[in-house]
C-alpha cells in the first residue's frame, strides 16, 4: 500500500481530480503551444536560427500531441463538436512538423549503421571507382525523379570531390595493404556502403527538403492560422460540459490504461522475451512494398502508451515526473520509439534497394542494412518486453 501514491489514476491516490484539473492542464498546454509558435516565428526570421526553430517545432508538436490526446481520453467531459473539429487538425499539425525531423533522424541512423557494418568508426572511405559508382547509382535513382536529377549530380559531385580529398590525405602505401582474405563480404560491403550511403543521402535529403517546404507552407496557411486561433481561445476558455466540474478524471484515465493493457496482451511478448529470435525478419525477402504487417500492433501500442502517459499527466496536472512508474513508462515508450525508427529505416533501405539499375554492391549493402535494421526492430521489442514486465510485476505487488 505504500506505493499507491505513485499512481495518480488510483482511486486511493488522494482527492478526486475533476474537470477543473483538466481545464488547467489544457490551458497550460495551449499556452505552451502559443509560446512555441512565437519562438518559431522569431527564430525563423533571424540568421542562424535553425537550432531555435527546430526546438520550437519540437515544442509545437509536443503541446499539440498532449492537447489532442487529452481531447481523445476525456472527450466525454468536453464539447463533442469542438473535440471532433480540433483533434484531426492538431494531428495534422503534429504530423506535418514531424516529417522533416523524421527524415533527418532516419538518414543519420542509416548512415551510422552503414559505418558500423563496414567496420569503420567514421564514414567509410570510398575506394577507387566508388565515387563514380555512387554518382552512377544516384543518377539511376534520379531517372525515376527527373526534377531531382540536377541536385543528384551536384550532390554526387561534391561527395566525389570529398572522397578525392580523403584519398589525397591517406598514406601513400594505403593502396598496397592487402585486406584480410577471410572477409570478402566485409570488403564488398565497404565498397557498396559508400555508394549506398550516397544513394540514401540523395533520396532522404530530397525528402527532408520537401518536408521542410511543406512545413513552412503549412505554418503560413489559413488552416494553421485557424488552428492557432482556436488554441489561443483554449488558453483562456475550455469548453467543458456542465457535468465536468463534478466528474472524476481517474476512471477515464484508467480506461486509457486498460486499452493499453489489452493491446499489449495481444503482442507476442513471449517471443519478444527471447533476444535474436528472428521473428522480425519474417517476410524480409517479400517483394511486397507495404510496411511489415507485424509492426502495426507495436505501433498501435506505442500510441496507446502515449495516451496513457498523457492521461496520467492530466490527472496529476503536470508533465511526467520522476517516480518509478513514470520512469518505467518512459523507458517502455523509448523502446517503442526505437522500434518505429528502426522499422521505418528498414523500409527506407528496402525502398532504396529497389532503385533501378544500381550496382550489385550497392544493392547488397542496402540488403545488409535492411536486415540490420530489422534486427534493431527485434532488439526494441525485447527492450519493451523487459520494461513492460517490470511494470506488470510492480502493479501485481501493489
Amino acid at each position: 500500500m505504500a506505493q499507491r501514491h505513485l499512481d495518480p489514476t488510483d482511486p486511493m491516490a488522494g482527492p478526486a481530480p475533476t474537470g477543473d484539473a483538466l481545464a488547467g492542464y489544457l490551458r497550460a498546454q495551449a499556452t505552451e503551444f502559443l509560446r512555441a509558435l512565437r519562438l518559431h516565428r522569431e527564430t525563423g526570421s533571424v540568421a542562424n536560427g535553425a537550432e531555435g526553430s527546430v526546438d520550437a517545432a519540437r515544442a509545437l508538436r509536443r503541446s499539440a500531441r498532449r492537447i489532442s490526446a487529452s481531447l481523445h481520453t476525456f472527450q466525454s467531459l468536453l464539447d463533442t463538436g469542438w473535440c471532433e473539429g480540433m483533434r484531426p487538425e492538431l494531428a495534422w499539425v503534429s504530423g506535418t512538423l514531424a516529417l522533416e525531423h523524421a527524415y533527418t533522424a532516419r538518414l543519420e541512423r542509416l548512415l551510422s549503421a552503414l559505418h558500423r557494418l563496414s567496420g569503420a568508426t567514421a564514414a567509410p572511405a570510398q575506394p577507387a571507382g566508388a565515387a563514380a559508382g555512387a554518382r552512377a547509382d544516384a543518377a539511376a535513382g534520379a531517372r525515376t525523379d527527373p526534377a531531382a536529377g540536377a541536385r543528384a549530380d551536384s550532390a554526387a559531385g561534391s561527395r566525389a570531390a570529398g572522397a578525392a580529398r580523403v584519398g589525397a590525405a591517406a598514406p601513400r602505401d594505403a593502396g598496397l595493404r592487402t585486406p584480410p582474405a577471410s572477409a570478402p563480404e566485409r570488403s564488398n560491403l565497404t565498397v557498396g556502403a559508400a555508394k549506398a550511403g550516397a544513394l540514401l543521402d540523395r533520396q532522404l535529403t530530397l525528402a527532408r527538403t520537401r518536408a521542410h517546404s511543406t512545413a513552412l507552407q503549412a505554418l503560413g496557411s489559413s488552416r494553421f492560422h485557424a488552428i492557432a486561433d482556436k488554441v489561443a481561445v483554449l488558453a483562456s476558455e475550455v469548453p467543458l460540459t456542465p457535468s465536468a466540474a463534478t466528474t472524476d478524471l481517474r476512471p477515464l484515465a484508467t480506461a486509457a490504461k486498460e486499452r493499453l493493457t489489452d493491446a499489449v496482451a495481444a503482442l507476442p511478448l513471449v517471443t519478444a522475451g527471447h533476444p535474436y529470435n528472428a521473428a522480425a525478419l519474417i517476410h524480409g525477402l517479400s517483394p511486397d512494398t507495404v510496411p511489415h504487417p507485424q509492426d502495426a500492433p507495436w505501433h498501435q501500442v506505442r500510441l496507446l502508451l502515449r495516451l496513457h502517459r498523457y492521461a496520467r499527466e492530466a490527472v496529476r496536472g503536470e508533465p511526467d515526473g520522476t517516480s518509478v512508474v513514470d520512469l518505467r513508462l518512459l523507458s517502455a515508450g523509448q523502446a517503442l520509439n526505437r522500434h518505429r525508427d528502426a522499422s521505418e529505416a528498414a523500409a527506407a533501405a528496402a525502398q532504396a534497394a529497389r532503385t533501378p539499375r544500381i550496382a550489385p554492391a550497392t544493392a547488397y549493402a542496402l540488403g545488409v542494412l535492411h536486415a540490420d535494421q530489422r534486427h534493431e526492430v527485434e532488439a526494441a521489442r525485447f527492450a519493451f518486453q523487459q520494461a513492460w514486465q517490470k511494470e506488470a510485476e510492480a502493479v501485481s505487488t501493489r
